[in-house]
């Protein structure tokens, strides 16, 4: 699903305009990107919870060369999806 299928669905149960629900979902993308780039933690309990992780720095290789090259230390965004999702997309095993 794409951002714009995301408006037009929303759009679509909440009978709103689908300029209002555009402008409503990218104001909680930049409130989530903004608490995030201040450190904090965004819990959408039961969705899922966005924190940002710290990397170390560690020794790659050059997947053409071999050649050995030092990545750098970096914080990278990190989701943890919710109990409900994870249940959500569980899909059954079927018996043979």
């Amino acid at each position: 699903m794409t951002k714009a299928e995301l408006i037009e669905e929303v759009s679509t149960k909440t009978e709103l305009k689908r300029r209002d629900v555009s402008d409503i979902v990218d104001s909680v993308l930049e409130c989530v990107k903004g608490a995030l780039q201040k450190g904090d933690k965004v819990q959408l309990i039961p969705f899922g919870s966005f924190e940002v992780r710290k990397r170390k720095a560690r020794e790659g290789r050059n997947p053409k060369t071999g050649e050995k090259l030092m990545i750098s230390a970096r914080t990278v965004p990190a989701f943890h999806p919710g109990k409900d999702l994870r249940d959500a997309v569980q899909k059954p095993v079927k018996k043979k």
